[in-house]
């Protein structure tokens, strides 16, 4: 399980180091991908096979599985750790998310997230827990 924040930046080149504690879990391969929100997914192996195999189980015939599948699919890259523990993010990942220097690396549990760092602190800033909290105890979690 993946979890905590820690703040990086992204060197002139691109590369990303990726938290030791993180590294240790994905492996020396991993898929980076669009995420939701505007920030970057990434998956160890057994994580994005499932996603995938849950995407190609989606009716092809709706317009929305199909817009879904692209999204994902098509921008998602196969990166590699160097010996430094970095990664390169293809510039069509940062230029998605809009990462240029500063971002923050989070584990979300079976994924990992990388925001820039000024979209983060906007996303955080208009958490309300207790709220949340609320809408998650009508769903039965509680």
């Amino acid at each position: 399980m993946f979890m905590g924040e820690y703040n990086h930046t992204v060197d002139t080149k691109g590369r990303l180091i990726i938290p030791a504690k993180f590294r240790d879990q994905l492996g020396e391969e991993f898929v980076v991908s669009k995420g939701l929100d505007g920030c970057l997914f990434i998956h160890g192996d057994a994580e994005w096979e499932r996603f995938v195999e849950n995407l190609m189980e989606l009716n092809p015939l709706k317009e929305d599985t199909r817009k879904f599948r692209r999204y994902f699919l098509a921008g998602a890259e196969r990166v590699t750790i160097d010996k430094q523990g970095r990664v390169l993010l293809p510039d069509a990942l940062r230029s998605f998310a809009v990462i240029e220097k500063d971002v923050v690396v989070i584990g979300v549990g079976s994924r990992i997230e990388i925001w820039s760092r000024n979209k983060w602190e906007g996303v955080t800033e208009d958490v309300n827990a207790e709220e949340i909290a609320e809408q998650m105890a009508l769903l039965g979690m509680g």
